[in-house]
């Protein structure tokens, strides 16, 4: 008799033979900065398998950039410099944005796990081992980094680490769950939300998401004079239009109404995200509406759960 999937992952972890994909998406992005978070994951894996807490490590880069960031020859010494680990390039020659290119990166993944990991991260020594240990409980399906110098404000449970969604900046998930519910819906979300849609859709399915303070990770942001966070022009626009998709696909048509008004006399962004969605509604393209009784999101002043702090 075939062992289940689950059962599968977790005999592995007890035993150790654990397999981890890191992915990232590129874009536009120089070969000294793929290099520098090179730098720190190679640390981490020479202690991952050193320690018997993962048996292999590939590193996969899937780059939606015009051009190619990386050359055959800059593949070929970064494999010759990094041998710790697996490096893997798959130049998609289109813009496929974040979602997509997770979700084709995913196709080739023989591991028990995907480290779905931002390009510019500069990750800690014992990331694996830390991000790992949640999973030895089997009601657990993401687990999400902390990120320095400046730490997401999303609510937590001190104790156990639950907590509403997971940014994929830095998070780990298994793999048979990312297929099996899936992967991201790149149909709707171009940038922005896919990882608090999948999120809410590993919630669904009857499991955890785990915040671990103690895997850290860092991520270069910039901030005002008053200390207030600073997004970019893209960050903007298609979080705007995140935030339509997400009201409808999860049921809020009362919070669709309030953003309908609001971006209509409201700035460039916001009309151009309006727009967005209104011509996916004309096309018939937008998502089918789901957690009908509201039990699985979460929506707090505009937020996707409730915030410790400001930013």
């Amino acid at each position: 008799m075939k062992m289940p999937q689950a059962d599968q992952l977790r005999t592995a972890s007890a035993t150790r033979d654990v397999s981890v994909q890191v992915q990232s998406i590129l874009y536009m992005m120089d070969h000294e900065s793929i290099e520098h978070a090179l730098e720190s994951l190679e640390r981490a894996v020479d202690l991952a398998i050193g320690c018997g807490a993962c048996s292999k490590i590939r590193v996969s880069y899937g780059d939606t950039s015009p051009q190619r960031c990386l050359s055959d020859e800059d593949l070929e010494r970064m494999r010759e410099r990094f041998s710790y680990f697996e490096l893997t390039y798959q130049f998609f020659n289109a813009n496929l944005g974040s979602a997509r290119g997770h979700n084709e990166l995913s196709r080739y993944a023989d591991t028990d796990y995907l480290l779905i990991l931002n390009p510019d991260i500069v990750v800690s020594p014992r990331i694996f081992e830390n991000l790992l240990e949640p999973f030895a409980d089997p009601t657990i399906g993401m687990v999400e980094a902390k990120q320095l110098p400046i730490e997401h404000p999303k609510d937590y449970d001190p104790v156990t680490g639950e907590t509403g969604w997971a940014t994929t900046a830095c998070a780990l998930t298994p793999t048979p769950l990312f297929r099996e519910i899936d992967g991201f819906d790149a149909d709707t979300f171009f940038l922005y939300c896919d990882d608090v849609d999948y999120s809410w859709r590993v919630r669904e399915a009857g499991l955890k998401i785990i915040y671990a303070p103690n895997a850290v990770v860092f991520h270069d942001k910039r901030i005002a004079p008053d200390g207030a966070w600073q997004p970019s022009r893209a960050e903007r626009r298609y979080s705007a239009e995140a935030a339509l998709l997400m009201a409808h696909k999860w049921s809020r048509p009362d919070i669709v109404e309030a953003i309908t008004a609001s971006f209509r006399a409201g700035n460039d962004d916001e009309r151009a995200a309006l727009t967005k969605f209104e011509d996916m509604k004309a096309a018939g393209k937008l998502p089918q509406p789901r957690d009908h009784d509201n039990v699985i999101g979460d929506f707090i002043e505009g937020m996707y759960t409730k915030h410790r702090f400001a930013l």
